[in-house]
């Protein structure tokens, strides 16, 4: 107990010495008491950091505007035909269609030996159907280009025959060759595949067919 008139504090009783503590000890304990205070706001500032960050994150991820792909440009099909003529004898077909069809590419290829044509094309209801077009091409050639596949019909478009391969109802996934139609004239086996509406193809076809009694035997 501090004598009477002492200005200095009483010191506070370590309980397990049973005594005043001295300077020493109330310096340790202030410390390890700063210590403590330290160490816990530190783990706090790095939850409340961290918490902060996972926010921002977030936001950004809601409210940035993602923008849309750069649609690819249309392809002028007809004069990369004329070009690709210069190279091969037979008469490559440019169907002359209307203005709300548009191609995203076209040109020569060459698939287990055969050359071919190829133009690929959307359509007014943003559907797509491939024209390939087979200069002297092999059965295995056409084989591989409808999926192996059966045909299931035919119909004749301006003295043209076409046979018709419809897997639309075959209860698989049958990407681009849903649907396809193939005609051989001369030269050339031509087949028309995509995901187009039975109208869009048959527009297409009658394009082609003229294509094809256009350039002769």
């Amino acid at each position: 107990m501090a004598r009477p008139n002492d200005p200095r504090p009483e010191r506070p009783i370590v309980a397990e010495l049973g005594r005043p503590e001295t300077p020493e000890e109330t310096a340790a304990r202030k410390a390890d008491t700063s210590r403590r205070h330290r160490s816990n706001q530190t783990a706090l500032n790095l939850v409340a950091a961290l918490i902060v960050c996972l926010v921002v994150v977030l936001l950004a991820v809601l409210v940035v505007v993602r923008p849309d792909p750069v649609p690819r440009e249309a392809v002028d099909f007809a004069a990369v035909a004329e070009d690709a003529q210069q190279t091969v004898d037979t008469a490559l077909v440019s169907p002359e269609l209307p203005g709300d069809w548009s191609a995203n590419a076209a040109g020569l290829e060459t698939e287990s030996g055969v050359t071919s044509w190829y133009i690929g094309l959307i359509t007014p209801s943003t559907q797509f159907i491939g024209v390939r077009q087979g200069i002297e091409a092999n059965e295995t050639w056409l084989a591989s280009q409808i999926g192996f596949s059966r045909p299931d019909g035919a119909v004749t478009i301006d003295g043209i025959a076409w046979q018709l391969y419809d897997n639309r109802d075959s209860g698989e996934d049958a990407g681009n060759l849903a649907y396809a139609m193939v005609a051989e004239y001369d030269a050339s086996t031509v087949v028309l595949f995509g995901t187009a509406p039975d109208s869009e193809f048959e527009l297409l076809a009658e394009s082609v067919s003229t294509d094809l009694t256009k350039a002769g035997p």
